[in-house]
């Protein structure tokens, strides 16, 4: 249970990648006033957490309403996923979400796709839905998630200024390289419950 737990929140935390965020939420809120921006990333990071505790407590009824089934949700997530970890591996050519002249974001780009991106709601949906037993515990490693993406968004100048791009750049090849491997073990997973569904 306890290496569940601790999976889960490693899972959360490379889907929502808060580290490969940084260098977005800094030129998002570049002309916003120092004063504001703590604000602004709490109250992004707590409609992220909102939206996606949302999409982990009605899961199941959201798959039913769609007629999807887990198979088709492991693996549509594991594409997802997949999509994710070569973007984060190989980087990103280019970005839409530069600075926004001086205007607060409020829930899109920042909350929503950069935070609860298509990938964290797949994943956090897929957990849910497979062991609905374990419920608390999956809100719990949410809640950790969420907190430990704050406060890394919260020193996101301070980091970007320590360990300077090029860190930044490794840590995130980092993280994809293992999602990589994620996305790849969500999709054989869905792939072998539908093979098994035609037996």
């Amino acid at each position: 249970m306890k290496g569940e737990f601790l999976s889960a929140i490693v899972l959360l935390l490379l889907v929502t990648d808060p580290f490969g965020n940084v260098p977005l939420v800094n030129a998002m809120l570049s002309g916003v006033p120092a004063h504001r921006r703590r604000k602004v990333i709490v109250r992004e990071c707590a409609i992220a957490t909102a939206i996606l505790a949302v999409f982990m407590m009605g899961g199941q009824a959201i798959l039913d309403l769609m007629h999807l089934s887990e198979t088709s949700l492991s693996i549509a997530g594991g594409v997802i996923l997949f999509m994710i970890a070569i973007r984060m591996v190989f980087g990103d050519t280019g970005s839409a979400f530069g600075p926004m002249g001086g205007r607060e974001p409020f829930i899109v780009p920042l909350a929503i796709p950069l935070i609860a991106g298509p990938s964290a709601l797949a994943t956090i949906m897929l957990m849910a839905t497979r062991e609905p037993q374990n419920m608390g515990m999956w809100a719990g490693a949410l809640a950790i998630t969420m907190a430990v993406a704050t406060i890394v968004l919260l020193c996101g100048e301070r980091l970007q200024r320590w360990l300077g791009d090029q860190a930044m750049q490794a840590i995130e090849r980092l993280m994809g390289l293992i999602l990589t491997a994620i996305a790849v073990e969500m999709l054989l997973t869905g792939i072998r419950a539908f093979v098994k569904g035609l037996a």
